[in-house]
């Protein structure tokens, strides 16, 4: 096998094939990633050529985005039962053959089912639980900053594409914009048919980090995949009901929540259309989003990076507040160069900072092995608050023609979000829990 023989080359040379699993699934989430974030361009095109408005449009990607978050603890459970790769491989043909069967669509239903269902559980199917899953498997240290990898990964590839495809939906149409998003994905489906493993066991390898075996002492084997479809279903369930007992898992869901519709949901979705309201071409404004997700990237590394070293709580309340405070200074910019991209700085190293501490309180509350299913939850929740606001921005315009009272409301939630993790009380990781059967 390829994989093996990698493994064995790289362990012979002091590296961890761990390190080649992230390289995968970071194209992966970021190619998928691009996707999601492309509705912000397609909207105001594809509602023009059909005669539909912002609202009509907007209803499509909300569905994208709640099925995203939806599928997460179940993408978590199907990744136990299935593995990783399986599983991810089923994302990628489920959003490939989605959005281009959508090149075909003419009639508002034909989007919903395949932009807004197929294409939201396909990115469902990997979310942002692939990456906790990935980083909760193979690495014992380092977790922190693989989080933050992988989590610019997501964020990032929801706004790296997106100035190529609104140049080419204003030179081509926006079909022709679907073009380097698809290329990204065939890339991104060879890559992990030939490279990634689901467990360091399957390379003979322990996670990187952990405690050296001892003489003679083989690499535990993975554990077995029992059950079906119906058994992951009820695991997934199952963690909900014994996690949303426990305030924590409350305080994460809420903030998380507030997390999804300040970013996805508003800024994602409706800031190309918004500052097209104040003359701004779509092109420059797309640029503006890919500034932000330059910022992002760095942001988000950072993020992994300090939330292996400081209380995570108290990055939660700075990340909340700063990104509260940008939001309600956004309408002040005059939506000039200047400002935007004093806002873009700001706003974009705080885009999804949020993610690798919460990934963190999440192990710290309720263990290591059990995290990625309660964060499938939490993230959940972060699409949720993603689908009100792509929905309500829409609904904002259309009623009140202007985006800007969706993101006064946004803003000032951050600040509820930003004091809400004091409720939180910092304790002691649990003691490590076997992995389940």
């Amino acid at each position: 096998m390829l994989a093996q023989t990698m493994a064995d080359a790289l362990a012979r040379r002091g590296l961890h094939y761990g390190w080649i699993v992230v390289a995968v699934t970071f194209l992966t989430s970021l190619s998928i990633a691009g996707t999601v974030g492309l509705g912000g361009v397609f909207i105001t095109p594809v509602a023009q050529e059909f005669g539909w408005n912002a609202a009509d449009m907007s209803s499509v990607f909300a569905i994208r985005l709640l099925l995203f978050g939806l599928m997460a603890p179940f993408a978590a459970a199907f990744m136990e039962r299935y593995g990783v790769r399986n599983v991810i491989v089923l994302a990628l043909v489920l959003v490939t053959g989605g959005m281009a069967a959508g090149v075909m669509a003419a009639s508002l239903w034909q989007f919903v089912l395949l932009w807004g269902v197929v294409v939201g559980l396909g990115t469902g199917l990997t979310a942002m639980v692939l990456g906790a899953t990935v980083a909760s498997r193979w690495f014992d240290e380092r977790r922190g900053l693989v989080l933050g990898l992988l989590t610019a990964a997501v964020a990032t590839g929801q706004l790296a594409f997106l100035p190529l495809a609104a140049w080419l939906t204003e030179h081509f149409g926006w079909r022709v914009a679907l073009v380097p998003t698809m290329a990204s994905l065939g890339l991104a489906a060879v890559l992990v048919l030939l490279f990634m493993q689901d467990r360091p066991a399957d390379v003979g390898q322990r996670a990187f980090g952990a405690a050296p075996p001892r003489p003679g002492e083989a690499p535990a084997p993975p554990p077995a995949r029992a059950g079906n479809v119906g058994a992951a279903v009820l695991r997934a369930f199952g963690i909900l009901a014994e996690s949303a007992r426990s305030l924590p898992f409350w305080v994460l869901f809420g903030t998380f929540f507030i997390c999804g519709l300040s970013t996805a949901g508003l800024v994602q979705t409706h800031f190309i259309s918004l500052c097209g309201d104040f003359g701004m071409p779509q092109v420059d404004a797309a640029a503006t989003l890919a500034m932000m997700g330059a910022f992002d990237f760095v942001g988000t590394i950072l993020s992994g990076w300090l939330s292996d070293r400081y209380n995570n709580r108290n990055l939660l309340f700075w990340y909340y507040g700063l990104r509260g405070l940008s939001l309600l200074w956004l309408p002040q910019s005059a939506f000039t160069f200047y400002g935007l991209s004093l806002f873009a700085m700001f706003y974009g190293l705080d885009w999804v900072a949020t993610v690798p501490p919460t990934v963190k309180l999440a192990g710290r509350y309720f263990g290591a092995e059990k995290a990625p299913l309660v964060f499938g939850w939490i993230f959940a929740g972060h699409q949720i608050g993603s689908a009100v606001a792509a929905w309500g921005g829409g609904l904002s315009r259309a009623l009140l023609a202007s985006y800007l009272p969706a993101f006064y409301i946004a803003g000032a939630l951050c600040l509820v979000a930003a004091a809400s993790v004091f409720l939180l009380r910092d304790r002691r990781a649990p003691a490590r829990e076997p992995a389940p059967a």
